[in-house]
């Protein structure tokens, strides 16, 4: 009698496994956020040939599709403009209903430590913005850290809305990015997906590939070394953190990393590698807005963390639908995590609401090297977004010339037509220029938006 039961409870087992079998990776759950007036793709797994259905309750269309040989499904459906909370039905053998769903805006948050830092960790004013975070159209998702030698389907990791609790552990900046992005978007839903990993190289974040095709690459991360608070391997984070997202429709990626690549030559090209490489596997040009890293001291080389600033700084200029706020005013040279996480959320949001949503017109970056004119002794150094140019100290002792040695020495700075016009008595015949060229330093040129000026150099 016994060995009967036993017998009755495995068929029972073994058949609901065979019908009870549609599922859906994780990004795909209640209290989700789909992006808004788009044809967003859903998928998830079930048996060979077995027939899905999926309805959205906000047009109450039904969508179908047949399983395929490898056990995977997906439909394509379209969004409608910013709303809900919807439901969204899909019917196999079994039926799964995702309920709390918004459409709005959805972005990736991606990076090292200091896009992973939260207000738990110690940000200004932290308490209080914590205390204030009940938002339900502001939704996380965080993927767990992670690591795969093979692209993976799946993360771990839930949506959820945001609170006290919630917020308190999520990204900063990614927070008050969204609230800013609220702030001009009114009613429209903000939903933000966090993969990062504090210490981390950007090497871990694109697929391994892209590196091991690239011998300049290749020879760059050669050079990076285990470290006890995570991976230094090409791809591994992308594995198992990015890939079981990609195709998940996102308006952009908003990106906080580079200290883990102090003393790299070419980071410019390892990020430009990195963006190019998403942009691909999402079959999107979206935008992707970074951070460009704090002046801080670095080990016993003066230039390595500027080297690293600059080359993102020139990223702007090789990679399209990029952008770059900076840090150098709100930063602390002696602390590698600035706890002022709210202005670079803020500044990553004035960009996507200028160049995205089309709804700032106001001045969103800080004045970005353009070109220098010799004439005789005096380089004349124009910017890009100068408008109001001015030095915080009414004088600057941050710009450096040089002649066709490469010597460089301090230059007499002046603002005429927002344009700085260099001098020195030590360099008849100029060639060459740099600015705030130091680890530690903190620019002294701003805008009339009060942003900074990115440092740079002439010669690389």
């Amino acid at each position: 009698m016994k060995n009967n039961i036993l017998k009755l409870i495995f068929f029972f087992m073994i058949a609901n496994s065979i019908t009870a079998n549609v599922t859906l990776p994780n990004i795909f759950g209640d209290n989700m956020v789909l992006q808004r007036n788009s044809e967003v793709k859903i998928w998830g797994w079930a048996n060979p040939k077995e027939e899905i259905k999926l309805v959205s309750s906000w047009n109450n269309q039904e969508y179908k599709v047949v399983t395929n040989n490898q056990a995977k499904w997906e439909i394509i459906i379209k969004t409608p403009e910013a709303g809900g909370p919807y439901t969204i039905s899909i019917k196999g053998y079994n039926e799964i209903v995702l309920k709390n769903i918004l459409i709005g805006e959805v972005w990736i948050c991606s990076g090292q430590s200091n896009m992973e830092m939260s207000a738990s960790w110690g940000i200004d004013n932290g308490d209080e913005e914590v205390k204030n975070a009940t938002n339900p159209n502001i939704r996380f998702f965080t993927v767990s850290k992670s690591t795969a030698i093979t692209p993976q389907n799946n993360v771990l990791g839930n949506w959820v809305e945001s609170t006290p609790e919630t917020m308190k552990y999520f990204s900063a900046v990614g927070y008050f990015f969204a609230k800013r992005l609220r702030e001009d978007l009114k009613n429209v839903p903000i939903g933000l997906i966090s993969s990062n990993w504090g210490g981390t190289p950007a090497e871990i974040w694109m697929p391994e590939e892209v590196i091991q095709n690239d011998p300049v690459l290749l020879e760059n991360a050669k050079k990076l070394y285990e470290q006890e608070y995570g991976p230094h391997q090409p791809g591994r984070a992308y594995n198992a953190m990015i890939a079981p997202i990609v195709g998940f429709k996102i308006a952009g990626t908003i990106w906080y990393q580079g200290e883990s690549n102090v003393g790299s030559l070419v980071y410019d090209k390892t990020l430009s590698a990195l963006i190019t490489s998403w942009r691909k596997n999402w079959n999107d040009e979206f935008p992707f807005y970074f951070v460009q890293i704090a002046p801080y001291k670095t080990g016993t080389n003066n230039f390595s963390n500027v080297t690293v600033r600059n080359s993102q700084r020139k990223i702007l200029k090789e990679v399209p639908k990029t952008g770059m706020v900076l840090t150098s005013d709100i930063s602390d040279t002696i602390d590698i995590h600035p706890k002022n996480k709210k202005s670079v959320g803020i500044r990553l949001a004035n960009l996507a609401l200028a160049e995205v949503y089309k709804t700032n017109s106001n001045l969103v970056n800080g004045p970005l090297f353009k070109e220098i004119k010799i004439d005789k002794n005096k380089v004349t150094v124009s910017f890009d977004y100068a408008d109001g140019l001015y030095f915080k100290n009414k004088i600057s002792n941050q710009f450096e010339i040089a002649g066709a040695d490469g010597n460089f020495v301090s230059a007499e700075a002046s603002i005429k037509n927002n344009q700085v016009i260099l001098t020195s008595k030590k360099v008849t015949n100029p060639a060459k220029v740099r600015f705030a060229w130091g680890n530690t330093t903190q620019s002294d040129l701003f805008n009339k938006a009060n942003l900074p000026a990115s440092c740079f150099t002439t010669e690389l």
